[in-house]
């Protein structure tokens, strides 16, 4: 009787775990017939959803609940979607994938350029985009086996942090300093200099930086890469006409200069 009630807790205590770890997506547009379907399918992936149909209603909502992404739609009423995506950044470190009819360079670079960390225009297949979705909450993921190795790690007084010239990174506490001064970045744009600055000298390309930093099976824009690394650029670098941190390998890629 006394295994059979410690079973009972244990199966309870593994369902509140699993309810608790399951990853909430809020979807934003006024278009219902596009929110349904996008609804349906993320729950059937095991997600929880929340649903905005304007603007201000997901500046509530993220303020309220703070799911763990965005689907943002770009044409709004109330608040125009490009304005949501700026004043989320500036306040949270959530991912945002913009969602738009639109399909000109210029509205991506603009998405891109106010934090978005992901584009995909309508009409979309619902296969990429769930798994688009998949890879950002995969690189935005913060859970506990990851909170338990950084507390092992301090208990073992290992450090875990990267320097390189300038630039310093502490890798535990997502923390970027250059010369000193302690730097604002977004996890995103964190995790393209880490991945650099593991490998100084060394020339990686937008695709592999889309592939291991983004987590794509498949090449996506390469413009996301470019318009992320000019963002930090404009953060960490003094002058970003002539960088001497990030460097561009023209026609190929980026890296960390080694000195």
């Amino acid at each position: 009787m006394e295994n059979s009630e410690e079973n009972s807790k244990e199966k309870i205590r593994e369902k509140l775990i699993k309810e608790k770890s399951k990853k909430t997506v809020l979807v934003v547009d006024d278009e219902k017939p596009i929110v349904d379907i996008l609804v349906y399918n993320l729950k059937k992936e095991g997600y929880n959803t929340l649903e905005a149909n304007d603007g201000e209603e997901a500046i509530k909502i993220v303020s309220e609940k703070r799911p763990d992404l965005v689907l943002l739609d770009i044409m709004l009423p109330k608040m125009d979607g490009l304005t949501v995506c700026q004043r989320i950044r500036h306040n949270y470190n959530i991912p945002i994938i913009m969602l738009s009819a639109k399909d000109e360079e210029i509205d991506k670079i603009l998405g891109l350029e106010l934090g978005a960390d992901d584009y995909i225009t309508k009409p979309f297949s619902v296969r990429e985009l769930i798994a688009r979705v998949k890879a950002n909450l995969r690189k935005n993921d913060n859970d506990y086996s990851k909170i338990i190795e950084i507390e092992n790690k301090e208990e073992e007084h290992i450090p875990n942090e990267i320097s390189v010239g300038d630039l310093y990174l502490d890798l535990d506490k997502f923390e970027v300093k250059v010369r000193g001064k302690i730097i604002d970045l977004t996890l995103r744009e964190f995790e393209v200099l880490k991945y650099l600055a593991k490998q100084p000298g060394q020339v990686v390309t937008r695709e592999t930086l889309l592939e291991k930093v983004w987590g794509y099976e498949y090449y996506g824009d390469i413009r996301t890469v470019d318009v992320t690394v000019r963002r930090i650029r404009e953060k960490i670098e003094q002058d970003t006409s002539t960088p001497k941190i990030l460097i561009t390998k023209r026609s190929v890629g980026y890296y960390i200069a080694s000195k």
